[in-house]
């Protein structure tokens, strides 16, 4: 028994690498071995003992890496994609099954070759180095492609007019086979007509036509022939001939020009220096045929004239032209995102014009992609924005024109406007962080187009005069020593101080002083004294170290004149005193006191003036250089560049109020402001320029003698202006200079030599052909061309090729005359012209027996008159289009460059000039150039465009009063809207809706500008009776007035009282008592207590008196000495709190239009009852303000817009004709913020181009094809070239006209360019031939599922069979096609479409998706059916087969049908005429076969049987928009005659939608 493993065979893996120690033939290369069983699976090596075990290892070749250099991959391009049959596993063609496309492989060569000779070698070589590339790779085919042809043509005419004749019909091929699909069918069908006339018995059978063959090649006399056995060419040497002799000599192809040195001492490939032509002749057939084909004798279709079979020709030149130049360079040089290739270009130039059927010349020019790994390339250039240093501060531009009349420009300040400019530089690819500071040169703005420019303008400030808001002065302090550590003298200072609440951020100017002295004597000094009251508790421990907790009390100690130490609590620099002086008054005799008034002493002290002194501080002066000292370069001051440090200083005096200036010791030295500081140097700033940029291209073309010298300019921009002393910046930005590179255009004229006589067929051929001897008749002559510089010496054609303009004709038709030809005369002169538009005339005569003759007497052939238009040098100047907007003028570009920082207000408005195209035409209609009519070819207008005006409002309105009659408020002033803007002017502020814009500043109104002034009571009155002692209660006044607070207390020019509140008016007399001796003696009441703070409800308030002498009598009492009242809000007690007014709005500085301001508001104590008062009221009560009085604001600036000056002119659109217009553009570089001008909408301007005349050359339309000189046979269609003038668009009109062909340029180099002639062929009568070629088919792509598969289509045309004569069938040519690539085309569909039933027959036929019917492109399997059939046959009378595909009858007829549902048989329908359109018919609406659709429901009459009596039916209809009904009922008869019809079935009435029902 043999075990399983028997079955097992060695399985070995791939080779791995080389390995060795050093490169070369010592490596060694292993692989593993193992042991799979048959089923698949591994095994044990022993299984596989009986089979050879393959080798593990060998030595190999290891690869160096230089070895790589010596060999590669040689790859071959990829093969055509083949078609792939088969499945792995199917056997079927996969043809039948396309849908879309078939899968195929394409196939390459690669192999492993030497670099060095490109010898193969082992591939195993190059698979050391690198993986094989894959030699074959998937591909699809499209479907296969039947042929598409068009539809036929209609049938042409009867080919015969009697008797019986052909017709035929043609189509022609839209689409070529492709891919294996079906061939073209036949694109003729022929069918006999008959003429109702017969043909008449003395006409023949046949017909005759003189029938000629093509032209043999032109050849030589055969005299020459046999010497000219090489190839005729032209002596290239030079002779002192002028006529250059043709030489015979046999050139090598490889050799066909020679160098020679030029005289201009350049080497040059050796170009022809003449051209000379060789006239000879050609021959062709001629015989007359029959209209059965056959041929028959020459003198049945001749009768007295012989047939032309011979003609002088011009021997053929082939065209030859130069060596390919050179390559250009590469249009694509950097790595860019676009991964498209670039192309270069090489040229070659024509060295020999071809003539006669010489080859024509091959593509002058040849294009080829390069660069296509864009990998390789250096990256390209970016380009960046840079801006130069910004430019002063200016306000100015900020003004609106009714500012500027009236501002002093001078004393502006606050917020402005600063520019700069921006310019594009090229970025280098590693952009160092330290390259952003370095310059770069400018470049084309146009490069940076894809970027947003930097902002070229900002916010800026200039200062304005400095401003303080300062509180008010504190109290007065005590008397003190001016330093209490040397107290010195008597002598000392009173001091009082204010704060400063707000001060500008401008670094102009300082606040005025902020303290101020008085002199004093007996001075004193204070010292701060700190009680310790806390008991040291230790840190760590119940002794050692520790806190103490101190309640310190700050006592001010001084000495009083008396030297007794008090103390009084400090409060700040004030010390306050209190000393009550206690007296009794004790009369020693018993007397009355004095009343009051007498105790009371008043007068006026201290009524001079103090004397008040104070440091005053001038501005800071400039920042002097302190050369002491520098500044650190990492200092904050500047981290750019070490600066000197630098020094501000100022003048302090002391200055007495009111006075001026005194000796410093008036002032206190402590509080001397500080005179100097530092500040930092200003740094030198030396101008810093750009380079200059590239100089502008100068013409890449040459330029004529005359002509003006081109100009080129470069331009540099300043990026930095000096400062400080730095270096001064160039005075040339701009320069310009003549080119230097541009030649002038060389010249270069045609020489042309004499006519040779007259060449006619050489007289041996003209013998052996017509047998005439008469050595006359048509011929030719040529003459020799050459080309000289403007001094006469010769050069090479190709110099006249491109410089000399057009070349001359060589060739021209002469004629030898024959004794039997017509003699005319010489033209006459030409008669005189009359005027523009005449015409003038020249004559001739026939002479001598041309006079008689027959045929010269035909003035068609032989003119005797010719007439011509007379030249008219008289032009109409008529304007063409519209006026173009007003432009206005330009600044130079130097001062665009000087004000670079400037950026002024761009004019928009002012004198411009517009222009209108002047078309120039001449007598005939005829375009012309321009500078006929005009110099400059417009019509130029000065125009105006109206300036902008901005919004105007009103001067400022008088302050309006306080918002508030009591306290803080605000007062108002306004402008209101006198103009709105125009045309593109300042827009006006935000206005309210009454059209004005306000202006509000904080205001006070003093709350009690009046109060009453009191005097002291009067002496107590007591009316006393008889003697009885003055004493007890009496009555006392005083005087009360209402006076000004503020003001002294005079009677005179005192105001009513009504203006002081009654409310607070003081009692004018109250109740008084005098003690009487013995009794108490009390003092007045003493003031009220203060309630507390909030008034609490069931508070009280006290006041209290003190006895000044008891009374006399021990048990009398004295009177109440402590009185109280409740505290009532608003009444004895008042709460008060802090109010503000509305801020203000922002105010600036008086000479500033914008920029940084303040704005404030009031703050007011207000009491509990409204009352405003004040507030030290709210001090009083410890109320505390933290709100914010003044505060920073900003009033945005009116920046208006800034544009970029306007590009140059750029070139006209089309350069002739009446489209051409040239555009010019700007940017805008700042757009309008608040209230500035606005940006234009016009950011391009467009000129009317002067109109040139177009001139074009016109290939007209192939002629007809004519035989020359017979009926039929080979001929020639021709077609002209003409040159006409147009006004560039050719759906306007005029329409294009005929003119001189000089006009247009060299007519011979522009035929040669295009095919002129063309060979055809003229069919016999009865001939069967090919039709002329169909025009070429749309182009069409190969698309898969609607998209393309190919980049390049295809289009094709046709040539279809004609039989004129059944007969000759046999001799018919095949029908030809032919296709050519195209671009442009498009994927096209194909769809089967159907016609209506008729008879059961429909129409079918293909239709291309751009809706023209074809034959072939559709389907064949999913053609429609055009037949239509019933199962089973329609065979009962009156029936046919409906579109359902049943049976059914003809109209006038009712269905019976069986109970299967198929028709019994048609009955007559009652009641119905047959000559009318039946109405009713039946049908089984329940048993009968139909589509069934939705809308067929309820779409017809139905009647179905009810009871075995009566039949009834509720007939519908739902044929309009309401449905219908109607219930119908029939009588069944009960019995059934024999000349009845057959029982009926059940019926179905139908209406088929008609009205009548």
């Amino acid at each position: 028994m043999i075990g399983p493993f028997l079955l097992s065979t060695r399985t070995k893996g791939s080779w791995g690498q080389c390995i060795g120690e050093v490169c070369g033939s010592g490596g060694v290369q292993t692989r593993t071995i193992w042991c799979v069983h048959m089923e698949g699976w591994t095994t044990h090596n022993s299984h596989c003992q009986h089979v050879e075990k393959p080798e593990s290892k060998r030595q190999c070749f290891k690869v160096c890496n230089w070895h790589q250099d010596l060999f590669e991959w040689e790859i071959s391009d990829w093969g055509a994609c083949v078609l792939v049959p088969f499945f792995s596993n199917e056997l079927k063609m996969r043809t039948t099954e396309c849908i879309t496309a078939q899968h195929g492989i394409q196939r390459r060569n690669i192999h492993c070759v030497r670099t060095s000779n490109r010898n193969t070698v082992s591939i195993r070589i190059c698979e050391f180095f690198s993986q094989k590339p894959p030699v074959e790779q998937a591909c699809l085919i499209p479907c296969p492609q039947d042929c598409v042809v068009s539809d036929f043509t209609s049938w042409s005419s009867c080919s015969k007019t009697c008797s019986a004749g052909l017709q035929h019909r043609t189509r022609h091929v839209l689409a070529a086979p492709m891919y294996g699909g079906a061939n073209c069918p036949n694109l003729t069908e022929t069918r006999t007509c008959t003429n109702s006339v017969d043909c008449p018995v003395a006409e023949g059978e046949y017909q005759y036509s003189l029938k000629v063959g093509a032209w043999s090649n032109c050849r030589l006399p055969h005299n020459k022939d046999a010497v000219l056995n090489g190839r005729t060419t032209v002596d290239f040497g030079v002779s002192s001939n002028e006529n250059n002799s043709i030489t015979t000599q046999t050139l090598d192809s490889h050799h066909q020009f020679r160098h020679h040195q030029y005289h201009h001492g350049q080497a040059h490939i050796r170009y022809p220096m003449s051209w000379e032509l060789e006239v000879g002749y050609q021959t062709r057939h001629v015989r007359c045929a029959r209209s059965d084909g056959k041929n028959v004798m020459l003198s049945l279709c001749t009768k007295d004239t012989s047939p032309l079979t011979f003609q002088a020709c011009v021997m053929p030149k082939d065209c030859q032209t130069s060596d390919w130049s050179s390559w250009s360079f590469c249009s694509k040089t950097c790595r860019s995102t676009d991964l498209s290739p670039g192309y270069r270009v090489r040229t070659r130039i024509m060295t020999q014009i071809p003539h006669g059927e010489g080859k024509q010349c091959p593509a002058l020019e040849e294009k080829e992609a390069c660069n296509i790994i864009g990998d390789l390339l250096p990256k390209c250039p970016r380009y960046s924005w840079r801006t130069t240093d910004w430019g002063e501060c200016r306000i100015r531009p900020l003004l609106g024109q009714q500012d500027r009349r009236r501002a002093n420009i001078s004393l502006l300040c606050g917020g402005g406007v600063q520019t700069r400019k921006t310019y594009c530089v090229q970025v280098p690819d590693d952009l160092a962080a330290h390259y952003k500071k370095e310059v770069s040169r400018p470049v084309n703005a146009w490069l940076c187009d894809g970027d947003d420019p930097p902002l070229a303008a900002q916010n800026c400030s200039i200062p304005c005069q400095h401003q303080c808001l300062l509180s008010k002065w504190s109290p007065w302090s005590a008397c003190l020593y001016e330093n209490c550590k040397e107290p010195q003298g008597k002598k000392g200072f009173r001091q009082r101080k204010r704060e400063v609440l707000w001060e500008s951020s401008n670094t102009l100017g300082t606040c005025p002083h902020l303290m101020e002295f008085i002199p004093c004597e007996d001075p004193a000094c204070y010292l701060w004294q700190i009680q310790q009251n806390g008991k040291c508790i230790p840190t760590n421990s119940s002794c050692g170290p520790g806190t103490a907790v101190q309640n310190v009390t700050s006592m001010c100690m001084f000495y009083n004149s008396c030297n007794q130490k008090e103390g009084h609590e400090c409060s700040g620099y004030i010390v306050t005193c209190f000393y009550f002086l206690f007296s009794l008054c004790s009369p020693p005799d018993g007397k009355t006191c004095p009343a009051a008034p007498v105790l009371e002493e008043w007068r006026v002290c201290n009524d001079h003036s103090c004397t008040v002194f104070y440091w005053e501080a001038s501005e800071w002066g400039p920042c002097t250089e302190d050369a002491s000292s520098t500044i650190n370069e990492s200092s904050s001051w500047n981290e750019t560049s070490a600066c000197p440090v630098g020094v501000q200083s100022r003048n302090v005096s002391c200055m007495r109020m009111n006075a001026g200036p005194v000796i410093s010791k008036r002032c206190l030295e402590s509080s001397r402001p500080e005179t100097t500081r530092p500040c930092l140097f200003p740094c030198k700033k030396d101008c810093v320029v750009t380079p200059f940029s590239e100089w502008t291209a100068c013409p890449a073309s040459c330029l004529p003698d005359n002509s003006t010298a081109a100009m080129q300019s470069r331009y540099r921009i300043i990026i930095q202006k000096p400062a400080n002393g730095g270096q001064e910046c160039p005075d040339t930005l701009y320069e310009g200079r003549e080119c230097d590179s541009v030649r002038v255009c060389p010249v270069f004229r045609w020489r042309m030599h004499k006519w040779d006589s007259c060449t006619l067929v050489p007289d041996s051929v003209r013998r052996g052909l017509s047998g005439s001897g008469e050595a006359c008749g048509n011929g030719l002559e040529t003459r020799g061309i050459s080309c000289v510089e403007e001094d006469g010496e010769p050069a090479n054609m190709t110099e006249c090729l491109q410089w000399a303009g057009p070349f001359p004709s060589q060739i021209r038709e002469c004629r030898v005359a024959c004794k039997d030809d017509c003699t005319l005369t010489t033209w006459s002169k030409f008669s005189e012209c009359t005027g523009c538009g005449s015409s003038r005339t020249r004559r001739r005569s026939l002479v001598g027996r041309s006079k008689k003759k027959e045929r010269c007497l035909n003035e068609n052939m032989y003119p005797l008159e010719e007439n011509q238009t007379c030249p008219c040098n008289e032009f109409l100047s008529q304007p063409f289009g519209n006026w173009s907007a007003c432009i206005l003028p330009n600044p130079p570009v130097f001062e665009s460059l000087h004000g670079w920082m400037r950026h002024r207000e761009v004019k928009e408005c002012g004198q411009g000039l517009r222009y209108r195209a002047v078309a120039c035409i001449d007598q005939r209609g005829h375009l012309v150039n321009p500078t006929l009519c005009t110099d400059s070819g417009y019509i130029v207008e000065v125009c105006h465009i109206p300036c902008p005006l901005d919004c105007k409002l009103s001067d400022w309105s008088s302050w309006s009063a306080c918002s508030s009659s009591c306290g803080s408020g605000l007062k108002i002033r306004s402008k209101w809207l006198r103009e709105k803007a125009f045309n593109g002017g300042r827009p006006c502020p935000k206005l309210d809706l009454k059209n004005q814009v306000y202006e509000a500043v904080p205001c006070n109104r003093e709350c009690s500008q009046y109060e009453w002034r009191i005097e002291p009571w009067s002496i107590c009155t007591i009316n006393t009776v008889d003697d009885s002692p003055a004493c007890g209660e009496g009555v006392q006044s005083r005087k009360i007035r209402c006076v000004m607070r503020g003001t002294a207390s005079r009677e005179d020019g005192s105001p009513d009282n009504s203006v002081c509140d009654p409310e607070e008016m003081p009692p004018r007399a109250q109740v008084c008592y005098l003690a009487c001796p013995n009794d108490c003696v009390v003092s007045a009441w003493g003031a009220w207590s203060n309630c507390p703070l909030q008034c609490d409800a069931g508070s009280v308030r006290n006041r209290s008196r003190q006895i000044l002498r008891l009374p006399a009598v021990e048990n009398a009492a004295c009177p109440e000495l402590v009185q109280s009242e409740p505290c009532l809000l608003n009444s004895t007690c008042f709460t008060y709190q802090y109010r503000v007014s509305d801020w203000s709005t922002c105010q600036l500085s008086e000479n500033a239009i914008c920029g940084p301001g303040s704005r404030s508001r009031l703050l007011d104590c207000v009491q509990s009852d409204g009352k405003t008062v004040e507030l030290q009221k709210c001090q009083q009560f410890g109320l505390i303000n933290n709100l914010q009085m003044l505060e920073s604001c900003v009033v945005d600036c009116p920046v208006s817009c800034i544009l970029s000056d306007w590009s140059p002119w750029a070139d006209c659109s089309h350069t002739c004709g009446t489209q051409g217009h040239s555009v010019r553009t700007r940017r805008i570089l700042q757009e309008a913020h608040e209230e500035g001008r606005p940006c234009p909408s016009q950011l391009s301007q467009t000129k009317p181009c002067s109109i040139r005349p177009c001139y074009m050359w016109l290939l007209n339309d192939w002629s007809p094809c004519a035989a020359e000189g017979a009926k039929c046979g080979e001929g020639v269609r021709r077609r002209n070239l003409s040159c006409v003038v147009h006004w560039g668009n050719w759906q306007e009109s005029p329409p294009p006209q005929p003119v001189d062909r000089e006009l247009c340029g060299d007519v011979l180099r522009q035929q040669l360019l295009q095919e002129m002639e063309q060979p055809c062929f003229v069919p016999c009568p009865g001939d069967c031939h090919l039709t002329q070629w169909s025009t070429w088919s749309s182009c069409q792509l190969i698309c898969l599922e609607g998209r393309s598969f190919e980049s390049t289509g295809r289009q094709a045309r046709s040539r279809a069979v004609i039989i004129q004569a059944m007969e000759n069938q046999g001799s018919c040519p095949s029908q030809v096609f032919e296709t050519q690539p195209c671009k442009g085309g498009k994927c096209h569909s194909y769809q089967w479409k159907t016609g209506g039933w008729t008879n059961n027959k429909r129409p079918v036929w293909c239709q291309r998706s751009d809706g023209v019917n074809v034959t072939g492109g559709c389907f064949p399997q999913k053609r429609p059916t055009t037949l239509r059939h019933c199962h089973p046959p329609c065979t009962k009378p009156f029936s046919h087969c409906t579109p359902s595909g049943v049976c059914g009858c003809e109209k006038g007829y009712t269905e019976v049908m069986t109970s299967h549902g198929f028709l019994d048989y048609c009955t007559r329908t009652p009641g119905v005429d047959n000559s009318k359109k039946a109405d009713v018919k039946t049908n089984s609406g329940r048993l009968k076969p139909r589509p069934s659709q939705s809308n067929d429901l309820f779409s017809e009459w139905t009647l179905r049987p009810v009871g075995p009596g009566t039949e009834m039916e509720i007939i519908c209809n739902n044929q309009s928009l309401f449905v219908s009904c109607l219930l119908v009922f029939f009588s069944k008869p009960s019995k059934t005659s024999k000349a009845s019809p057959p029982p009926q079935k059940p019926l179905t009435l139908a209406y088929d939608g008609d009205v009548d029902m």
